[in-house]
């Protein structure tokens, strides 16, 4: 797939945070999370022992979620999460062990609801700097990026500035 096929399809973006989420404090993304089930289905055993022994540990951990359980007769297991944004997740758990159960739920937690795109840049501000990017010598007086060395065969010296020479 090249590059502007990968663009098109699927899209590219800014780095960004929800509603600037974290200057003042952190509000956690994940409104509600529902646990779709089936009580006999054999795909459904790794989530029926999820809701036994990991569920109430989650709950009380962030009492911000709102934890639904719904059964569904002859029905493949799945999670369906909703963000404060309105935006939604769906994941297959059909077969999935009680561990990777864990670690999908981990994941739908600590998302933000933003559909997932490529990357234009790792960094973006919203009001960038006019004097150009910091660097380590920005402040620093110019004397210190010459260096001298003596050349043995010729004796005479030659003065590098930023590896080149002079």
């Amino acid at each position: 797939m090249t590059t502007k096929t990968w663009s098109l399809f699927w899209g590219s973006n800014f780095v960004r945070a929800p509603l600037q989420n974290g200057v003042g404090r952190y509000v956690q993304q994940l409104q509600r999370i529902t646990f779709k089930f089936c009580k006999t289905h054999g795909g459904s055993k790794g989530m029926r022992e999820y809701i036994e022994k990991e569920l109430i540990g989650f709950a009380r951990e962030n009492p911000g979620v709102v934890v639904y359980v719904k059964p569904r007769r002859h029905r493949s297991p799945c999670l369906k999460a909703e963000y404060l944004n309105g935006g939604e997740d769906y994941i297959s758990t059909h077969v999935n062990t009680c561990e990777d159960i864990v670690k999908w739920v981990e994941y739908l937690r600590g998302r933000s609801g933003y559909p997932i795109e490529r990357l234009r840049k790792y960094h973006h501000t919203d009001y960038p700097s006019i004097q150009g990017p910091w660097t380590p010598w920005t402040h620093r007086h110019p004397s210190i990026n010459f260096k001298e060395y003596p050349c043995v065969s010729c004796h005479l010296i030659i003065v590098m500035v930023d590896d080149k020479l002079l």
